[in-house]
């Protein structure tokens, strides 16, 4: 990989941790930049507890932890980020959030800086158009969480070059991850799938037909899922999940689409899942409890 040495990371979220978390194993030098510092401190020690992790499983040398860690640094500055050969954003699901980032971004950028969103749902093409070199921008959409998932989507827009997406791939490669090419439609291939999956699990529960327990149950054992939809949609945001589902709804123009009125509520309500302690579970003791 000559052509990526640098790699900048805006967003210090889940995500933005687990894509720096890679690339530094992988020997790239990484900066990561966040709107709240404090977001990239945070981010900082939970690449430390996830590799040291690896280290105790056997997966990592404590060598390479300690080489990874070294290359890894906070970015106050967009600028620090511009400078690299790579930025890949990965924050908030929201159209209008990344295209911001990217119009920020745009002064501080060198001349042969590729540009990349994580985005799991928007338009390729459109988050392009916000920035001064379309050929140059691309979709690598990373699973969550990162260092596990072996999976990266890769998305041209109608004006990525040749050249760009060959760049992608063996950037992915290199992290250790299998590429699977996706076109620019909403949600792709994975979310495309996957997310209706899971409003349909949430519609399934608003109709009465099973309770939270029941849904997951049924789909762990009865499909040999090893997570339910339910605990899936916590686990992702339940935010995101609607994100993806109004990407699709409005991509796609199809009812099928449409939010569970549920899934809404939940999220007006502010139970988002995981990350905030309550969602379809109340993950606040022991052990995860039904809400519903």
């Amino acid at each position: 990989m000559a052509d990526i040495r640098t790699v900048g990371v805006i967003g210090a979220g889940q995500m933005g941790s687990g894509i720096a978390h890679v690339c530094a194993l992988a020997g790239y030098d990484v900066f990561i930049n966040d709107v709240a510092p404090d977001r990239i401190d945070a981010s900082l020690k939970l690449i430390t507890r996830n590799m040291t992790r690896q280290v105790s499983r056997g997966i990592i040398g404590e060598s390479d932890m300690d080489h990874a860690l070294a290359r890894i640094r906070p970015a106050e500055s967009l600028a620090i980020i511009g400078g690299a050969d790579l930025a890949i954003e990965a924050a908030t699901e929201d159209e209008e959030t990344k295209k911001k980032i990217f119009r920020a971004l745009q002064p501080h950028l060198s001349a042969n800086t590729l540009l990349a969103s994580n985005t799991s749902s928007i338009s390729i093409t459109r988050l392009a158009s916000a920035t001064d070199r379309p050929e140059r921008f691309i979709g690598l959409h990373f699973m969550n969480p990162v260092p596990l998932m072996k999976l990266v989507e890769i998305i041209r827009g109608i004006a990525t070059d040749a050249g760009t997406y060959e760049v992608a791939v063996a950037f992915a490669k290199s992290l250790g991850k299998t590429t699977a090419n996706a076109e620019d439609f909403p949600a792709f291939i994975v979310n495309r799938v996957l997310v209706p999956m899971i409003n349909e699990a949430i519609y399934t529960l608003y109709e009465g037909v099973g309770t939270v327990d029941a849904i997951d149950t049924a789909l762990k054992l009865g499909a040999n899922h090893p997570m339910g939809p339910l605990e899936l949609g916590d686990f992702i945001g339940l935010d995101t999940v609607l994100s993806i589902m109004n990407v699709l709804h409005d991509g796609l123009a199809d009812s099928k689409y449409r939010p569970c009125p549920l899934l809404v509520k939940y999220v007006e309500a502010g139970w988002l899942g995981r990350k905030v302690g309550r969602g379809f579970y109340d993950y606040r003791g022991e052990r995860p409890v039904p809400t519903r």
